[in-house]
């Protein structure tokens, strides 16, 4: 298992929470709280293009 820095669950009322990590060999992660062991992965710049796409409201249909 990569070594990964989590960071703290981001959380909305009433929902599941998401964590957000990273490693030092340049990969992101993203799961869900309680449950580190299950996680998606990709590049940090895949992380962060998602990020930014999601601010930029590209997915706010799926709301």
């Amino acid at each position: 298992m990569a070594d990964i820095t989590w960071e703290e669950p981001f959380c909305a009322e009433g929902s599941a929470c998401f964590r957000l990590g990273v490693d030092g060999d340049g990969n992101a992660y993203v799961a869900i709280a309680g449950a580190e062991d299950t996680y998606l992965t990709d590049t940090r710049e895949a992380l962060r293009t998602l990020i930014l796409d999601i601010k930029a409201g590209k997915v706010d249909h799926l709301l």
